[in-house]
């Protein structure tokens, strides 16, 4: 199954130049939902992990039906003022604007290996902000797995350069 037939490219959105890779194509396609988890489950057998932590909010949609299959913690890394209790955040830019991103405080150990899952990698800030959040919280990432990597945008590239490990299960051009 070639998963890249489940994606739906969308012009000028959410704002003129932005070419929006939209995942919800592929996720109201059962097998293609499916073998996406299935995919993402495989590529995670790489790494040693303790929890797995997903960004808000696509993310979600990904890393909790890992989460229940590999029988391993989830942690949610939401925008800012989502979450009820304590929290550490980081600010960054995307590529539209700017943004924060919070984690409850006790979601994360020390020395906690963590797996992050997102949909979607583009310039990757938000990826960088989602890692300095298991920093602060004194865990160690283990590696990030996106669905979908803008590679000509250079997100994974960075995350590479910065000694993370990095997986996509597939790779479209940002523009």
């Amino acid at each position: 199954m070639n998963l890249k037939d489940f994606i739906r490219s969308i012009p000028d959105y959410p704002k003129k130049g932005i070419l929006f890779r939209d995942i919800t194509t592929l996720i109201k396609d059962e097998k293609a939902f499916a073998e996406t988890i299935n995919q993402i489950v495989e590529k995670s057998k790489k790494f040693e992990f303790d929890k797995i932590a997903a960004i808000e909010s696509r993310g979600f949609v990904f890393a909790s039906a890992v989460s229940y299959i590999l029988n391993k913690p989830f942690i949610m890394l939401r925008k800012k003022n989502k979450l009820p209790a304590d929290v550490h955040s980081v600010d960054f830019e995307l590529e539209y604007g700017k943004a924060t991103i919070e984690v409850h405080k006790d979601s994360i150990n020390s020395d906690d290996k963590v797996l992050i899952i997102d949909d979607l990698i583009a310039t990757g800030g938000t990826a960088e902000a989602a890692a300095k959040l298991i920093e602060i919280s004194k865990g160690k990432v283990s590696a990030f797995i996106f669905v979908i990597n803008l590679f000509d945008l250079g997100g994974a590239d960075n995350l590479n350069k910065k000694k993370y490990k990095v997986e996509n299960l597939i790779e479209f051009p940002g523009h």
